[in-house]
């Protein structure tokens, strides 16, 4: 059985972070870190518990990204992954959810995979659109929002159960080869291992290069983006203990709070 784990390098959100000067985008800098999606994280555990569970299960990890991106390979196969993808795309600026699932279909295309597994979403878009597109150029069921797998090699399926509004939750059983993304919460990424971070260092990663005219594939563009509104107000409070302590009581008479 063959498992693709699709992964993105992100900017951590930790660290200072600017818009660039056409704010379309991140600004590429070398003030702030990347580090991998923590959703993918799940969806790349979901995966090495699989390989654990079953025989003869191979684990790829995929991105698409510069060349710094291939650290998230190197975490990938640390984390327990057999092979990392480099899909290697340096053009700076945004890269549409469409073009990124153009990409990874192109390679998976002919490589016979069992099961894709995504994150529920990329924590610097928030689309929720690279899995389901992925899936649908690629002709294969798909669910979303996955908070639990069983798999069955024998009759070729897997049953998941997917987080719905709520707190529900919906059942589903894909018939191999499918899609799903992984929500949060469904398990423990791992820490990556000693001897599994010994092997990353020496072992070569698969890369790939995308044709020049993949940009015409894109079917949104990035407007534009911008830092949040502020929108709250502070007050100052004038007079003396007693009175600013009224105006306090007051204020928070008017707006219900007491």
């Amino acid at each position: 059985m063959k498992i693709l784990v699709c992964v993105k390098e992100v900017p951590d959100a930790d660290g200072p972070c600017e818009i660039d000067q056409a704010q379309l985008w991140i600004a590429s800098s070398d003030k702030f870190d990347y580090r991998m999606n923590r959703y993918d994280e799940y969806a790349l555990e979901e995966a090495v518990l699989l390989k654990e569970m079953f025989h003869d299960v191979t684990v790829d990890a995929i991105t698409v990204g510069p060349d710094r991106a291939a650290a998230i390979l190197k975490k990938s196969l640390g984390k327990g992954a057999d092979n990392g993808i480099h899909v290697v795309i340096n053009a700076p600026g945004y890269l549409p959810p469409s073009v990124i699932a153009s990409l990874i279909a192109r390679y998976a295309a002919d490589k016979a995979y069992d099961l894709i597994l995504t994150g529920v979403m990329a924590e610097d878009d928030m689309q929720c659109l690279t899995g389901p597109l992925l899936a649908a150029k690629l002709s294969m069921p798909c669910a979303v929002s996955v908070m639990k797998t069983g798999l069955n090699l024998k009759e070729r399926t897997i049953a998941v159960e997917s987080e719905m509004a709520g707190g529900m939750r919906e059942k589903a059983l894909l018939r191999l080869p499918a899609l799903c993304t992984i929500q949060s919460g469904i398990n423990r990424p791992r820490y990556p291992s000693l001897s599994n971070v010994m092997r990353a260092k020496t072992q070569q990663l698969i890369t790939s290069n995308p044709p020049n005219d993949m940009a015409s594939v894109a079917t949104e563009r990035m407007l534009a983006i911008d830092y949040p509104i502020t929108t709250r107000q502070g007050r100052l409070l004038q007079g003396t203990i007693d009175e600013k302590a009224e105006e306090l009581l007051d204020i928070l008479h008017e707006k219900f709070l007491l």
